[in-house]
């Protein structure tokens, strides 16, 4: 997969209790490959209540689409089903939608002309493991002639102080 400028990963699936560890394991290797493996955790679970939605609400077989995107700062994990029927926010397991909405920054749903969509987005900008590429170090160009200390004072400038 190449990375582009807004990586997107999206697969069409039965929902089957196989199924949901098998989709949950591409989508944390997505998050790894994108350097956002921070979010593995808190996307897959959300990822995970959302399949375990259409299950329950929808059916145990159920097709169902599953799109992640990132956009460079927002993380956004949604789930299209043929299910009209939302389930209520509260579940007395403490999952369910009150999950969705506890683990990310705003979650809503939308309606489709064959069911609905459910989705949930997180702010990642300041998260990421490491950029995607590296920062070129700059190089300053002197006004005059280096004199017999320039050379010390370069290694002094891009040597770290001592923490």
């Amino acid at each position: 997969m190449t990375v582009t400028a807004h990586p997107r990963y999206a697969a069409e699936l039965r929902v089957t209790a196989e199924r949901v560890p098998q989709i949950r394991r591409i989508v944390a290797a997505h998050l790894r490959h994108w350097r956002l493996a921070a979010e593995i955790p808190a996307a897959c679970r959300g990822l995970v209540e959302l399949l375990d939605h259409v299950r329950r609400h929808v059916g145990p077989d159920a097709v169902c689409v599953v799109e992640v995107r990132w956009s460079g700062r927002h993380l956004t994990v949604s789930v299209a089903d043929r299910g009209p029927r939302m389930a209520p926010l509260d579940s007395a397991q403490g999952g369910g939608l009150a999950a969705v909405a506890a683990l990310s920054d705003s979650w809503g749903t939308c309606p489709t002309d064959d069911g609905k969509v459910v989705w949930f987005t997180r702010s990642v900008g300041a998260a990421r493991e490491t950029p995607l590429t590296a920062p070129r170090p700059s190089h300053s160009v002197p006004d005059a002639k280096p004199g017999p200390d320039a050379e010390a004072d370069v290694r002094e400038q891009e040597t770290p102080a001592p923490v």
